[in-house]
């Protein structure tokens, strides 16, 4: 069993923190500096923690300001549309390949750390599903929030919303997970790549080419997944009808 992430644990003590009036609604959080001191981890791993926990809503990160803490979220009418895996994957094509080409001139070399910290974590054996999804939403959130573009950063933390909380889509890409792991590791590798060089049409391309395989790799999936059904209505068909010409 894979053990937890270590930048949960963090952000889980950074809420703990703010929710025990430490931090309260509006304060800055320390720098990463002091942080890592203070939790025993690294700045890689502060850092992950405040991208997590700005994805959540708790944190808010104003690029070469600090890190600062939101209003409770609130709860109630939140609601999320309906949407397939399909469309969710096109929106965030159109939007995190943007998102890319706008963070690629000006994104830190400490974003840049996190995100080749996070391709090593991608590359380690025996991850679970779960496990999967924090590493790679961390990698498109950094990136997101390396666009300073406020609009498009809120718009794909909801796309990662349905990403994560919407049952067919989540089964969709655990059925991709499962299969994909050795490319998607190599196209998140030409991303970075692409970021590290401040190129902007190269970051692009390279996350369009990402969303595009894998809506390959979806439909090849589902059309397996449909196969095997129809192979397993034809089968119970058969039983029935064959025992029905039987007893007649």
């Amino acid at each position: 069993m894979t053990s937890r992430r270590l930048f949960q644990e963090v952000a889980e003590q950074i809420v703990a923190l703010i929710e025990q009036g430490a931090f309260p609604p509006g304060s800055r959080l320390p720098g990463e500096r002091e942080l890592s001191e203070r939790f025993g981890v690294s700045r890689v791993t502060i850092r992950e923690a405040e991208i997590a926990l700005q994805a959540s809503g708790r944190l808010h990160i104003k690029t070469g300001s600090g890190v600062y803490v939101t209003d409770q979220p609130k709860g109630g009418g939140d609601h999320l549309p309906s949407v397939s895996a399909f469309e969710l994957t096109e929106a965030r094509a159109l939007f995190e390949s943007e998102a890319a080409a706008l963070a690629a001139p000006i994104i830190s070399d400490g974003d840049i750390a996190v995100l080749h910290d996070l391709l090593e974590q991608m590359s380690r054996d025996g991850l679970d599903d779960a496990a999967v999804t924090a590493i790679d939403r961390t990698f498109h959130l950094t990136i997101a929030s390396a666009s300073g573009n406020k609009a498009i950063i809120h718009v794909i933390e909801t796309l990662w919303r349905l990403r994560t909380e919407l049952p067919e889509v989540r089964l969709t890409h655990s059925s991709v997970c499962h299969h994909d792991s050795t490319q998607r590791h190599a196209e998140h590798g030409a991303i970075v790549e692409a970021l590290a060089h401040r190129d902007a049409q190269s970051a692009r391309l390279a996350m369009r080419q990402h969303f595009s395989r894998l809506l390959e790799s979806m439909l090849d999936v589902t059309e397996q997944r449909e196969i095997a059904e129809l192979k397993e209505r034809a089968a119970q068909s058969r039983a029935r009808f064959t025992l029905t010409t039987r007893l007649s």
